[in-house]
């Protein structure tokens, strides 16, 4: 029975061999310049990229060494290319609301020139406006409109004095304003005098005065009126005095864009409020007496509202942008308002607005990775209404909680750009099913894949890509027999005889090593040696541990046994992860029964030890006896199952059979070979199904028997299923090929436990019963003696 489960050699690893390279080494060849096994990947980057209607982001899944960061980053690159170069923005101020600033685009290329445009003319006014003042030009036509304005008023004084004159009276100007005196023989008469006059003489110069007042009131008022007007004329020629000027030098900037909108919306702005205020342009005139004593000097204008704030320069991009955000805060996506310290507080304008990568993106692509995304929820939430509303905000974090101070809240920016964010399967389930507007927005997955059927292509697609490695790291190059190992390590990192893994990450890392220990040796090519020697020191560097768990099965402090056969134990294989490296090693199972109604007791469940797919698996194996065994009478039976030195969590049901095994045994009374340990799941028919880590499994159980010595009949038992994911390293392979290890494959529990206990299992009969001497007839006796046995204590109770 035994002979006919066992496996050959050659289904225990496979082997690449390096003729199937047609070069000497791979210096020889093209190096790899296309996506190996990512059809289905590619094809959906590829739609989104070119889908234009709005929801159409990108959500990239696959775990990690995919390669899928480099590989979206260098096809997102090649078609952006192909794309106009969209436009430079700009932040500049708003002179109708200082608080709210506004981005204008400028077309590519084109936003520093500007800005430098800018500066030098405002730079140029401040010369040219003040020549313009002084020029003799100017100063005739002023002195022509203030001499127009200066006779009227002189006329309407004289008009004053010689009514004043009529009634013998003369006006006075004083600091209070104009006095009205009377005259008396030509000279102003003093208080004296007027008081030594008769009361009717009094009384009448009194009632002139009074007159003459009011007549000095509405003169008075008509000189305000002809002063603001040569006010209104004096402004109005400055006006046109500096529209001149400033419309001369503007002309050049309006005409160079002319197409642009914004921009001349803006330059007619600027223009305005440079007219408006031109005093600022001029040079003050400060009193001696002006801020003596004061501790600061006077404001000075500020030119500062005239500057452009650049905040998208594409002038070195070719295409669309490709941006990858790999630190995605709120200040890093969205970009921020800098504040500067002043005078013991902190002030900020429109200048200290600074973009983030969503507005460098704009008109092309942002690449994330959502982990890092979603660690700041207020980062999220602000991307989606982003990117829904097609609008950027660049505020103050705070602002965006809603609990802002006074600051700059510049205008919304239009946004046009597509996200990709890169992450793995739980994030992408979480958001999919708990966030409503996900789907809305990432209408597009594209999901790498971990490994590609080994075909003759694939197998020379991977040569080209360590062609591709050794030029980009430049790199010795490997012989076809160094290629040969790299492609039996990719088939061992994926359990797969007909499977390549394409987690390209490992076995960069790999290529890396060996052509570090090829050029210790001084070779000039790397060679199966050197990707064995990197491969083994890899682990050993790692595998401090698994030799620390191997030494407590050589001192005894974990107790096995692989050469007796023992009722009711066997031993179970388990898989320890360690980061990147994960080992095999074997533990005891035992299992006692004894009659009662408990079924099958998982000590490990009741200490709260064990996980759910654990208790799931133990739970079967009450289907499968009953199934199997009670058909013609009920089960009195208490079953006690146990992972022995087992002092941590247990969980998984690869050892569902192995424990099922254990229990016949422990009813059949028919002992369990130790040298043959087993792993592998069963359903409620007895079917054994596949399970992971097989690798591991064997050649941690073929490491123990190592040490403890081989008896020659020593080995691991496996799941049929498991077959295609044998990879196990050639040590092993060798032992099993001189006999001193065996690998055996099964698909049911009666195959199995024949192979454990070398006897036969049993086919029922028409009546259900097993022949005397099998595993199984065994079992049924000893349950059919139970039984029994608790229906003469019942008996006899009642009798009693």
């Amino acid at each position: 029975m035994k002979e006919t489960h066992k496996l050959a050699v050659s289904e225990l690893r496979y082997t690449c061999n390096p003729e199937v390279f047609k070069f000497k080494n791979t210096a020889e060849i093209e190096p790899l310049d296309e996506v190996i096994g990512q059809e289905r990947a590619v094809h959906a980057i590829d739609f989104g990229l070119n889908m234009n209607s709005p929801g159409y982001n990108i959500f990239v899944t696959g775990i990690e060494g995919t390669g899928r960061t480099t590989i979206v980053r260098d096809i997102t690159s090649k078609y952006a290319q192909s794309l106009p170069t969209p436009c430079d923005w700009c932040m500049v101020n708003n002179f109708h609301d200082e608080y709210r600033p506004k981005a204008i685009p400028v077309p590519s290329g084109s936003a520093v020139l500007l800005s430098k445009q800018m500066n030098r003319l405002i730079h140029m006014l401040k010369s040219k406006l003040p020549k313009a003042f002084e020029s003799a030009s100017f100063r005739e036509k002023s002195a022509q409109v203030q001499e127009k304005f200066q006779a009227e008023e002189k006329s309407l004084f004289q008009k004053l004095e010689q009514s004043a004159q009529q009634k013998n009276l003369v006006i006075n100007k004083a600091s209070s304003g104009y006095q009205t005196i009377p005259v008396q023989d030509g000279k102003p008469m003093t208080r004296e005098a007027f008081q030594a006059l008769s009361d009717q003489k009094r009384k009448k110069i009194e009632a002139d005065m009074q007159a003459l007042q009011a007549e000095m009131d509405t003169t008075l008022r008509e000189i305000n009126k002809i002063r603001q007007s040569m006010s209104k004329a004096m402004e109005k020629r400055m006006e046109e005095t500096a529209l001149f000027v400033v419309n001369d030098r503007m002309e050049y900037l309006k005409e160079s864009y002319h197409e642009c909108a914004e921009i001349l919306d803006y330059l007619d702005e600027v223009q305005a409020d440079i007219v408006e205020n031109v005093e600022d342009f001029l040079p003050g005139q400060e009193s001696a007496e002006q801020g003596a004593g004061m501790m600061f000097p006077a404001d000075q204008p500020s030119f500062q509202k005239y500057k452009i704030n650049v905040i998208a320069d594409r002038r070195k991009a070719k295409g669309a942008p490709v941006v990858f955000e790999p630190n995605p805060t709120y200040h890093n996506v969205f970009g921020q308002i800098e504040k500067k310290a002043h005078m013991g507080g902190v002030t900020t304008d429109f200048t200290l607005v600074k973009s983030g990568s969503l507005l460098q993106a704009d008109g092309g692509y942002l690449i994330m990775e959502i982990e890092s995304l979603l660690i700041n929820a207020v980062v999220w939430e602000a991307l989606k209404r982003a990117l829904q509303n097609k609008l950027l905000f660049i505020e103050d974090i705070s602002a965006a909680h809603g609990y802002a101070t006074s600051s700059l809240r510049p205008e919304p920016v239009p946004l046009e750009v597509k996200v990709i964010l890169l992450g793995g399967y739980q994030p992408f389930e979480m958001l999919q099913n708990y966030d409503s507007k996900f789907n809305k927005i990432f209408k597009v997955r594209a999901d790498f894949d971990h490994e590609v059927e080994r075909t003759e292509n694939s197998i020379q697609q991977y040569a080209r890509f360590v062609a591709r490695v050794c030029q980009r790291e430049n790199l010795l190059p490997f012989t076809p027999q160094g290629v040969a190992s790299l492609v039996e390590f990719g088939e061992k990192y994926t359990s797969n005889k007909n499977k390549l893994s394409i987690r390209f990450g490992p076995i960069v890392g790999i290529i890396k090593e060996a052509d570090y220990w090829a050029g210790k040796d001084g070779a000039a090519e790397v060679s199966t040696a050197h990707v064995i020697k990197a491969f083994n020191e890899h682990r050993f560097r790692y595998n401090l541990y698994e030799e620390k768990i191997h030494e407590s099965y050589l001192d005894g402090t974990i107790l096995i046994d692989v050469k007796d056969k023992v009722v009711g134990q066997v031993n179970a294989l388990a898989v320890y992860q360690m980061g990147d490296i994960s080992f095999g090693r074997p533990s005891r199972i035992t299992v006692e029964t004894y009659m009662g109604k408990a079924g099958v007791v998982n000590i490990e469940r009741e200490a709260n030890m064990s996980g759910r797919t654990h208790d799931k698996g133990v739970l079967i194996l009450s289907g499968y006896l009953g199934r199997t065994f009670a058909q013609n009478h009920p089960l009195n039976l208490s079953i006690s199952v146990t992972f022995e030195q087992s002092y941590s969590g247990i969980d998984g049901d690869s050892a569902s059979s192995t424990e099922l095994y254990a229990i016949l045994s422990s009813l059949s009374g028919f002992p369990i070979d130790q040298g043959i340990a087993v792993t592998g799941s069963v359903n409620q028919k007895g079917s054994i199904q596949a399970i992971g880590g097989a690798n591991q499994k064997i050649e941690g159980f073929y490491d123990v028997c190592k040490t403890r010595g081989f008896t020659g009949s020593q080995g691991v038992m496996i799941p049929s299923a498991n077959v295609k994911n044998l990879m196990l390293k050639k040590e092993v392979v060798d032992a099993v090929g001189r006999g001193e290890f065996h690998i055996y494959q099964v698909s049911a529990i009666e195959e199995g436990i024949q192979i454990l206990t070398g006897k036969e299992a049993g086919t029922p009969n028409e009546n259900g019963d097993f022949p005397e001497g099998t595993v199984f007839g065994n079992v049924q006796k000893k349950l059919k003696s139970y039984y029994e046995k608790e229906l003469q204590i019942r008996k006899n109770l009642a009798d009693s």
